[in-house]
């Protein structure tokens, strides 16, 4: 049931999220990158990890978000605060992916 859940939560994500939907380009376009350098094992381990955070830190984002517009549409400064919190985490998750990636994928591309 709990799986029910979840799938629903990515449904939800990716439905109402513009953001999301650029993650799921980005992370399609990793693995095609991944399979297309043969990539090793430590290296896919180090892309999972740097993808799942983005999409966690996305995930914790939209919650904070739909649960600050629930409470209330009105401005507050503390809900804002909390929202461009949220907002500097997937920044933060989505530089550090950048990295991994360039890390990996630089010598693999550009060794020929």
């Amino acid at each position: 049931m709990a799986f029910a859940h979840a799938l629903r939560g990515a449904h939800t994500l990716l439905a109402t999220q513009k953001n999301a939907q650029i993650h799921a380009l980005a992370t399609v376009v990793v693995i095609g990158l991944g399979f297309y350098c043969h990539v090793s094992l430590t290296e896919w381990a180090m892309l999972a990890m740097a993808v799942s955070m983005v999409w966690f830190a996305e995930a914790m984002n939209t919650a904070i978000e739909f649960l600050a517009d629930e409470v209330t549409l009105e401005r507050r400064v503390r809900i804002k605060h909390a929202k461009d919190v949220a907002a500097f985490g997937v920044l933060a998750a989505v530089i550090g992916a950048a990295v991994v990636g360039a890390v990996i994928f630089t010598p693999h591309l550009f060794s020929h």
